[in-house]
């Protein structure tokens, strides 16, 4: 990285730095940093979203009692869609060269932009500490597996390795991550593949071919379980992994090398992890409360060890993209450090909710599924708004204006805030947990649709509503705002010619 990489809001010039670590944090990149093409965009993508996690989404989703053919479609236009979403939102990273929330100013206002940054914040460190300890059960349970005992010491060592890796690419930062997730892209994907052939005599297709449909309140909940199980949770960070670009790469190959990387996996682990649990109910039933080491069940003794590789790099994949944006996040809801600093911050809150999670709850699936959806509304509303901001901007982005509050993006703006307010409340009525004790409260305007107990509670509309909100919302009430903060000249530094992004 050069020397003079900035790290701080203000820009000034940085201190020497520690060997390797960047220290680019939520600042606009300098040109002279610009470089790649998007087709390397397939690398973190993909790492992020190999993790044989998706096997386990099979049983998720058929957990909504719908048939395999309808769990293979709704699985499939889900990730597809929600990762689309990343495409588009990965446009902004090119246009701004600076991190997701830091562009979100420009639609929030600098001050109004803290209340997303702190929803994309809880996310991504709840991301986080969901994979590292999924990481440290799939490691115990492949000891119990080979007879080694899985037990405090086991789960103690994983904990400190797994932590140690996710918190070190994160620390390290985007060049480490970008050479990492290459190298997992291909570990992973090799072994998954010996993975599925080992167990493919696992599938019985009359079973499969006797799952009954299920209704249109059930494929819809499906569909929206699969969007935030999978592009919803990366929408806020999409434009971390593009702010390097050239100002003059490609953007239709920055959507689809995004869209590709992020969904080629998924899809093949959730129609293989379909086939799995389809065909067995007592495996099915396994996964919700370990969803990876459930899995081992079906391998042969000697590929154990090889499998726990696999689980624990694509686990770790997606979590070291977490805690990187998870750090610039925090720095966007105003704390005043280095960016590698936020990150060993949320490193730390990783770590201690691992250790809730692996030492001490005792399901997996309710509190995941309660956590997705409850913070997939908020999320919804920002991308929302965030979309219809990047489709109506027309010349890219002010880079110093961010950061002042008395620029043309302002200080608070109250059509996005109201918005995501409105879209959140709304999504919450729309939502139920039931698995989730904390979060009856939920699901407060079902009413129209039945009630919490009828054929629409478990859709998850309220998911839908708060995108829908979001976006047609700020199209209709933040058009003539964009319109004049683009009137505004731009410095030479900042101008960029307009193109058709969306």
């Amino acid at each position: 990285m050069e020397a003079h990489a900035k790290h701080s809001q203000s820009g000034s010039e940085a201190p020497a730095k520690p060997r390797g670590v960047e220290l680019n944090g939520i600042n606009s990149i300098d040109a002279r940093e610009h470089r790649g093409q998007p087709r390397e965009l397939f690398w973190p993508w993909f790492a992020a979203n190999i993790s044989v996690l998706g096997v386990s989404y099979g049983s998720f989703l058929l957990g909504f009692g719908i048939s395999f053919w309808q769990a293979t479609i709704v699985g499939a236009v889900g990730i597809v869609l929600s990762f689309l979403l990343c495409g588009f939102i990965a446009l902004s990273g090119k246009r701004g060269h600076a991190p997701t929330m830091t562009l979100s100013r420009a639609a929030f206002g600098t001050n109004g932009n803290r209340l997303p940054s702190a929803v994309s914040w809880l996310l991504t460190v709840g991301w986080e500490t969901v994979l590292a300890s999924l990481a440290v059960l799939a490691t115990a349970t492949v000891f119990t597996e080979l007879g080694l005992g899985g037990g405090l010491p086991v789960k103690i060592a994983a904990l400190v390795l797994v932590a140690a890796l996710i918190v070190g690419g994160g620390i390290i930062g985007f060049d480490f991550i970008m050479k990492l997730q290459m190298w997992i892209t291909v570990i992973t994907g090799v072994l998954t593949i010996v993975f599925m052939i080992l167990v493919i005599d696992k599938i019985d297709f009359a079973t499969l071919a006797a799952l009954p449909a299920g209704s249109t309140p059930q494929f819809i909940g499906g569909l929206v379980f699969m969007m935030t199980g999978f592009g919803l949770g990366w929408v806020n960070a999409a434009g971390d992994y593009s702010r390097y670009l050239p100002r003059q790469a490609s953007s239709p190959a920055v959507v689809l090398w995004t869209t590709f990387g992020a969904s080629l996996g998924p899809i093949i682990l959730l129609i293989f992890g379909l086939l799995l649990a389809g065909s067995s109910a007592d495996l099915s039933t396994s996964i919700a409360s370990d969803p990876i080491g459930a899995l081992t069940t079906l391998l042969p003794a000697w590929f154990l060890i090889p499998f726990a590789l696999v689980a624990v790099l694509g686990l770790i994949g997606g979590a070291v993209l977490d805690i990187y944006s998870s750090g610039l996040a925090l720095l966007s809801v105003g704390l005043k450090a280095p960016r590698f600093v936020a990150a060993s911050i949320d490193g730390v809150l990783m770590v201690a909710g691992s250790i809730y999670i692996v030492f001490f709850a005792g399901d997996f699936l309710g509190p995941f599924q309660g956590f997705l959806i409850t913070l997939g509304v908020p999320v919804a509303a920002w991308c929302g708004i965030f979309l219809a901001d990047l489709l109506l901007r027309r010349k890219g982005y002010a880079a110093k204006e961010l950061f002042q509050t008395t620029g043309r993006y302002g200080n608070v703006r109250l059509v996005p805030v109201i918005l995501l307010l409105l879209g959140t409340a709304v999504g919450w009525g729309l939502v139920t947990n039931s698995s989730a004790a904390w979060l009856s409260w939920q699901g407060y305007l079902l009413g129209a649709f039945g009630g919490r107990e009828g054929d629409w509670a478990y859709a998850n509309l309220g998911v839908l509503a708060a995108l829908l909100l979001g976006f047609l919302g700020y199209l209709l009430f933040g058009r003539a705002a964009v319109r004049r903060q683009e009137a505004l000249p731009l410095s030479e530094q900042d101008q960029l010619v307009p193109e058709p992004e969306l």
